[in-house]
């Protein structure tokens, strides 16, 4: 059985990532105030901190994918120090005002990747090749731009669906509003751990260890050292890699704590 094309692989992370959009709305859409003003699953950020750090993020991605249409190269935040103090700004607002910036940015993010496809479109109308290969000598355009994510790893603009992903449902998770980790579906794991994988991959003091999910699914991250074999389900292994289960909810970790992502 032939692998899917990656146009086929982007479509299906966009349908992914809006259910689950619409999953993390459905679940914070009844939080009172007083509830968005208690403390989150990440140590020192209350859960209005989580949501605000979700909807600035997004607005991020929306910078990138702007960029990547325009064939710019533009940063997600104008600097770690305005990122920062608009996460701490955000999370004194109201439940009313933190919902409704989730979703006028989750929707602003969309529109975003919509004009990303409709590029696409008119660039194979006009015989330029699939998704903007651009010449090589700078960012490029459409989903195959080069865009820089927060921290300096580069990507290809139609990674930014998965990256968004796992923002979605690992900041879900973290909200502590109804969703543990390992309530995230088995498919949607798989692909959180593939990009943890391709975040890992040039970190130098990640481990190298061989992930072997119940479900048949098997990939490896980090490259340093021998190596671990481990083996559990999908969400539990995204539960360990993001230190969100202790080491021995999946097997083979010898307790191994990983670094942060």
């Amino acid at each position: 059985m032939s692998e899917p094309s990656p146009d086929a692989r982007l479509a299906e992370l966009r349908v992914l990532l809006t259910t689950a959009t619409q999953r993390l709305l459905g679940s914070t859409i009844v939080v009172t105030d007083a509830e968005w003003a208690l403390p989150s699953r990440l140590p020192g950020w209350s859960r209005a901190h989580v949501a605000t750090h979700v909807a600035r993020q997004a607005d991020g991605f929306a910078r990138l994918v702007e960029g990547a249409a325009a064939g710019e190269r533009r940063a997600m935040y104008s600097s770690p120090e305005a990122r920062t103090a608009e996460i701490e700004d955000g999370a004194d607002r109201t439940g009313l005002e933190l919902q409704t910036d989730l979703d006028t940015s989750a929707e602003r993010l969309t529109e975003a990747f919509d004009r990303l496809d409709q590029l696409q479109v008119g660039q194979l109308q006009g015989g330029q090749g699939q998704g903007g290969q651009g010449t090589g000598d700078g960012p490029g355009t459409g989903w195959s731009a080069a865009v820089e994510l927060r921290g300096g790893l580069v990507v290809p603009a139609r990674l930014l669906p998965l990256g968004r992903l796992f923002e979605v449902e690992l900041h879900h998770v973290d909200l502590d509003v109804g969703l543990d980790v390992e309530q995230i579906e088995p498919e949607v794991a798989e692909w959180l751990i593939e990009w943890v994988a391709f975040r890992a991959r040039l970190r130098d003091e990640f481990p190298r260890v061989e992930l072997h999910a119940d479900s048949g699914f098997s990939t490896t991250v980090g490259q340093v050292g021998d190596g671990l074999v481990v083996h559990g389900t999908a969400p539990a292994l995204v539960g360990w890699l993001t230190n969100r289960l202790e080491p021995d909810a999946v097997a083979g970790t010898r307790g191994l704590r990983l670094p942060s992502l």
